[in-house]
């Protein structure tokens, strides 16, 4: 099946990097659409060298760095999938000291910058990040705008682009084993695939819900470092979100532990076995995953501000809150044409005291119900987060 290219939110960003960096690396799970963007931006550029670690060939290539970067010291060079020769970052800061320019190198990486250490300490202040998730909301609007198909398959581009339901479930199905039993050995982590698929299984029936380590690791007979340890490589491979709580002097008692979150709907909807919107609708995940699907779509509209949760011990609870300098905006999620507000939404608002206050429903068009509260449907973030910007 061929993949059509779709613009992304971030291709634009990209080459503003490429321009005043002399590295840039794009993060993302497998299969987010990492390689695609970098092939069409690369092609922009005169003598540009495309290498694909994951190949045997490309990685004889670069067997002797020093020779290669040097022969095509004057192109743009793409490294795809660097974290199959994370050896390379010794040999890239000196060729980035010696050229001096910037755009010299796009890395692709299906690993965040801790597990690829050597980006952070070897290439410190001549790189910049940027995260790829798979397709937000407003990237595939153009498709048909269907919204229930994009919640019910998620954003990764073979799955949402699939010919039916039964083929886009199947990708999943297919990628969540390849994940388990190819990628993760890959990046040297030697953990029985079987345990890390019942953890990630058992995250999909707790998403939304605070993380509690030592329920998880008695389910699983490990210890609950070992259950954290392997949420860290979860979440570090761009499956899980650990959504931290809010932390402020507000003279309350706030809940200490994460919240967890499938990153992507699609996959969410795989490891519990949900094939189509009927089933999901029929599921008591259903509220849970519209909130993980909009939060997902927040946080990648609003990369510089700082994402949490908002629970008190008396209850008051919150979705999400960003915060960034002195501004502060908070979002409730509901999965209903028609959201109703309980008491714990506008007690928080008094306590938080935000600029502004959203409700994301899949609804069709925002209206307010407050002077400082609009219900939203998730096209409407990306706006939001154009005008707070």
């Amino acid at each position: 099946m061929a993949i059509e290219y779709i613009k992304r939110a971030v291709a634009d960003q990209v080459i503003s990097y490429l321009d005043n960096f002399p590295a840039v690396a794009i993060l993302g799970p497998r299969q987010a659409g990492k390689s695609t963007l970098a092939k069409n931006i690369v092609s922009n550029f005169a003598g540009a060298i495309y290498l694909d670690l994951e190949t045997a060939s490309d990685r004889q290539k670069v067997s002797n760095p020093e020779i290669f970067f040097e022969r095509y010291k004057n192109n743009l060079i793409c490294l795809d999938e660097i974290q199959r020769a994370p050896e390379l970052f010794t040999s890239l800061r000196g060729i980035i000291d010696t050229n001096a320019g910037n755009g010299q190198f796009l890395i692709l990486g299906s690993a965040s910058q801790d597990l690829i250490r050597q980006s952070s300490e070897s290439l410190a202040g001549r790189i910049a990040f940027i995260e790829l998730s798979p397709f937000l909301f407003q990237e595939i609007e153009k498709e048909g705008n269907d919204l229930y198909k994009y919640w019910t398959r998620g954003g990764f581009p073979r799955s949402y682009l699939a010919s039916s339901d039964e083929m886009s479930f199947t990708w999943r199905e297919n990628f969540v084993q390849t994940f388990l039993e190819r990628d993760i050995p890959q990046l040297g982590f030697h953990i029985p695939a079987e345990t890390l698929r019942r953890l990630w299984q058992m995250c999909a029936h707790l998403h939304g819900q605070l993380v509690n380590l030592s329920t998880l690791g008695q389910s699983l007979g490990v210890s609950h470092t070992t259950v954290r340890s392997y949420l860290d490589l979860l979440s570090q491979t761009f499956m899980i979100r650990l959504l931290s709580p809010f932390s402020a002097n507000l003279k309350k008692r706030l809940v200490r532990s994460p919240k967890i979150y499938i990153r992507d709907s699609g996959i969410l909807h795989a490891l519990l076995g949900l094939e189509s919107f009927d089933e999901i609708m029929g599921h008591h995940v259903f509220g849970a995953s519209w909130e993980g699907l909009a939060i997902e779509n927040i946080i990648q509209n609003f990369p510089r501000w700082k994402p949490a949760f908002y629970r008190t011990s008396d209850g008051t609870e919150l979705d999400l809150v960003l915060e960034r300098a002195n501004k502060r905006i908070i979002f409730e999620f509901k999965a209903s044409k028609a959201p109703e507000l309980g008491r714990g939404f506008w007690n928080s608002i008094k306590q938080l005291e935000p600029q502004s206050a959203y409700v994301v429903a899949p609804v069709d068009e925002p209206y307010p119900i407050d002077k400082r509260v609009q219900v939203v449907p998730l096209n409407y973030i990306a706006k939001i987060a154009s005008e707070l910007k």
